[in-house]
């Protein structure tokens, strides 16, 4: 049994609903010992306190929530495990920046995720419309997903077949390549991967990953770890039972397990 999510957001991301507490009283009531608050991180590679409203805290919120998250992980101690945790873009040329910031504050660990590539959002349908090539942006999405690995950055990596969610597949042998180079990417660095369940919600009707892709990280004895992705409180441990059946046998990652290294490093 699943006992701990480690990816939830609440209403400072501005597409989420619900208070961080109203998440922990979720978790409380599924029986839960543990849940990561796991905001989205500002968009410090943008211009602006928040250049992008809807899509990620602003900057000026950064030290509410950190203050917010460590206020809940005291008033719940003895009840369940609150954890101060944030989701990230993956933003090359930033390496250094976010080193700094995960040296500011008692972060208990940070998600690394893919959600920009090349001008659009991984879960905006229009980039077809408009004619882009699979190849081409599976290609650039895997790049990215590996980059961050090997940036010591994170100790998770988020929803790593996002891209897959309302995307038309490239050819088998493209995409038999991608996987091939990236569950290598992932074992070297020791990062943590996640079943991420909101690829039930998103039209994959299945976790991101799943399927050949999981199996490889099992077999290659990389770190997984749950997270439903919540927007909503009552979204808390969505599809857990699913993901304890994929997680049967697997090397379970746990918060601390790694000490993320420099940027640029393996």
């Amino acid at each position: 049994m699943i006992l701990a999510d480690h990816h939830t957001h609440h209403v400072r991301c501005g597409h989420a609903a619900g208070s961080i507490e109203e998440y922990i009283q979720a978790a409380l009531a599924l029986g839960l010992e543990e849940i990561g608050i796991t905001d989205h991180a500002p968009l410090y590679w943008m211009e602006g306190d928040h250049p992008w409203p809807g899509s990620a805290m602003a900057r000026s919120e950064l030290p509410h929530y950190v203050e917010e998250v460590l206020l809940l992980k005291r008033r719940y101690a003895g009840r369940i495990r609150v954890l101060l945790g944030l989701e990230s873009d993956y933003a090359p040329g930033f390496e250094d920046f976010y080193r700094d910031l995960r040296a500011a504050y008692p972060w208990d660990y940070w998600i690394g995720s893919v959600h920009q590539l090349l001008g659009s959002h991984i879960y905006q349908a229009e980039r077809w419309n408009r004619g882009a090539d699979p190849a081409e942006v599976y290609t650039g999405y895997f790049r990215l997903v590996r980059k961050s690995a090997r940036s010591g950055l994170f100790d998770v990596l988020g929803h790593i077949t996002g891209i897959m969610a309302l995307s038309p597949r490239p050819t088998p042998e493209l995409l038999e390549r991608e996987f091939e180079q990236t569950v290598r990417a992932i074992a070297e660095t020791g990062v943590a991967v996640e079943v991420n369940t909101s690829g039930l919600r998103k039209g994959l009707l299945e976790p991101f990953p799943a399927g050949p892709l999981l199996r490889r990280l099992r077999d290659a004895g990389v770190p997984l770890t749950y997270g439903s992705d919540s927007h909503l409180p009552s979204e808390v441990g969505h599809g857990r039972e699913l993901a304890a059946e994929l997680l049967e046998g697997a090397v379970r990652w746990q918060p601390g397990s790694r000490t993320p290294q420099a940027a640029g490093t393996t």
